[in-house]
């Protein structure tokens, strides 16, 4: 195994059991340093004991490094992937896991993701994707360096020359957009027209009174730009955990029924959001949904089957599931609700 890519493989699993940041990243490094270096450069340092003394790369990285060049399988690696064989083997997920063609809810580190565009879009088709919605955050939301409009039509260039290297993969252009206090969406209107998929959430004032809630969730999913409502109790149910915002969720939910705007799953372990009382309600009323990582590093676009089986458990039809659909009908039905073609 390459020394690069068996880094990379470590990293994957680490973000895909949600281990502490840093450590993944340090792989990540440790790679990006490894292929800088050159497979010369790296055998040389590793039959010399020399490889901590590259920027980047540090006792336990330097170690699989070593067990690569030797044409080894790295000891942290084998014990990554035995630790998680059980849990993300064949069929983790469920049947509905199977019938996902993409991914509407991707960060890279324009925004608040760790990895960039390429390498989430490679992990994606990876794990058999045939595309992925780039999400990154918009302008209000600075703590997670929100993109301008300027920077926001800088990154769809950079789609698109992506796009031309990765196909028939595809990269489809989006947005997460904050929902302002009044429900008005947190990007230049012309601006989302030409976005490919829009993601719309709550990321202020969480605990807003209902009846102050409700209108601005509606106003936003009444908007023709808006097509997913994102992770729409805004809850953490693990780490710093955070209670669910109040809305009426029939309401809402009847609201995204009738515009035809799919309401999101969202996977991250921390959110698992909906509830599933929600989730229930939203599937009786007959909602789209769409089931979504909110991946921040590579590793977490695979927490697709948390979604899935909470899913299948709620009796959610995969026909209603925007991402079982092929691109083009996705991309379809993101046109019907008014928006111009992307």
């Amino acid at each position: 195994m390459e020394p690069a890519r068996a880094l990379r493989r470590i990293a994957f699993l680490l973000e895909r059991e949600n281990a502490p940041e840093f450590r993944a990243r340090a792989f990540r490094r440790a790679a990006a340093a490894v292929e800088e270096l050159g497979p010369g450069e790296v055998a040389r340092r590793a039959s010399e004991g020399r490889l901590e003394e590259v920027k980047g790369i540090g006792a336990v990285t330097a170690r699989v490094i070593a067990e690569a060049v030797r044409g080894e399988v790295p000891a942290y690696l084998a014990q990554l992937e035995a630790e998680q064989a059980a849990a993300w083997g064949p069929g983790h997920g469920g049947r509905l896991r199977a019938l996902l063609r993409g991914d509407c809810h991707v960060h890279s580190d324009w925004s608040d993701g760790g990895s960039p565009i390429r390498e989430m879009a490679e992990t994606a088709r990876a794990l058999g994707h045939a595309y992925i919605v780039l999400t990154d955050h918009s302008p209000r939301l600075r703590v997670a360096n929100g993109l301008s409009a300027a920077r926001l039509r800088e990154q769809l260039q950079a789609v698109a020359a992506l796009n031309r290297e990765l196909a028939p993969f595809r990269i489809l252009t989006g947005i997460e957009v904050d929902i302002l206090d009044d429900g008005r969406l947190d990007q230049e209107e012309e601006l989302l027209a030409e976005l490919d998929v829009v993601v719309g959430s709550v990321h202020s004032k969480l605990r807003m009174p209902a009846e102050e809630m409700t209108p601005r969730i509606l106003a936003a999913i009444e908007n023709p730009h808006l097509d997913i409502l994102g992770h729409c109790t805004g809850r953490y149910v693990q780490g710093k955990t955070r209670p669910e915002s109040a809305f009426d969720a029939e309401a809402v939910f009847a609201a995204c029924a009738r515009f035809g705007k799919a309401v999101e799953i969202n996977s991250r372990v921390e959110r698992l959001d909906p509830p599933m009382r929600l989730l229930r309600l939203a599937n009786e009323l007959g909602c789209l949904f769409a089931i979504d990582s909110d991946a921040h590093a590579p590793g977490q676009l695979d927490w697709l089957s948390h979604g899935t089986a909470r899913a299948e458990a709620a009796g959610v039809p995969p026909a209603r599931v925007v991402n079982t659909w092929p691109a083009e009908r996705l991309l379809a039905w993101a046109r019907g609700h008014g928006r111009e073609s992307g």
